[in-house]
């Protein structure tokens, strides 16, 4: 079967194929062709069994957007799909690549790395508005401007889609529809979805979501 690279984690060894099919694939380091390269966009021959891909083999270079320089989104697509994906990692690319992705699977790390760095981002921005309407203020008579909360208000509103695309793709994970995201946003009973939610184990093997991310511990 053909298709192609979808993504390619090397810190936890595993990725996913986009088939002809409409489905995703999962594969790992042992299921590629001795020495050969990975890059998002990768057409690949490859033989799936029950969600896997193996013997895989590359078909062609990098499929690549016409417009923009070629050999730089090549050398950007491979940079991201093959780098080890760390806390910060997964959190640029739920704020990227994935920003309006509602139909992957997101594990428990993915999903407290997105909001551990929001939050962590969000207190930053707010501390650097409360400098800065000092400085225009006076540090004396105390801020008498808004003006510094600007950059963490713009950041809320980016991050608006991420996040909510982050508690789909979690649910989808432990094989619950993303609709249940809208119990996050329910006064007072929200937190409790919201930590019940990040909490639970991903659901084992594959679903109609996807495979089951390498690397998950039960």
């Amino acid at each position: 079967m053909r298709g192609t690279v979808f993504h390619y984690d090397e810190n936890h060894d595993y990725g996913y194929i986009s088939g002809v099919d409409g489905k995703r694939y999962i594969f790992g380091r042992k299921d590629l062709t001795e020495g050969m390269p990975l890059a998002k966009g990768l057409l690949v021959q490859f033989t799936p069994d029950d969600g896997t891909a193996h013997d895989i083999v590359a078909a062609s270079r990098p499929s690549l957007p016409a417009n923009g320089n070629p050999e730089q989104r090549g050398r950007n697509a491979q940079r991201h799909s093959t780098g080890p994906m760390g806390l910060w990692a997964y959190f640029l690319r739920a704020l990227g690549d994935d920003y309006r992705n509602f139909t992957g699977r997101a594990r428990r790390k993915e999903f407290w790395a997105f909001y551990l760095w929001f939050y962590v981002v969000l207190v930053t921005l707010f501390g650097f508005g409360i400098l800065l309407n000092l400085a225009i203020s006076g540090f004396d008579d105390g801020p008498r401007t808004s003006i510094g909360y600007i950059p963490a208000l713009l950041f809320v509103l980016a991050a608006i889609l991420p996040s909510i695309a982050v508690v789909v793709r979690r649910l989808h994970d432990i094989g619950l529809t993303g609709w249940f995201a809208l119990l996050c946003y329910i006064p007072a009973f929200g937190a409790v979805a919201f930590l019940i939610f990040g909490l639970l184990p991903s659901q084992f093997g594959e679903n109609r979501w996807g495979s089951i991310q390498a690397g998950v511990r039960f």
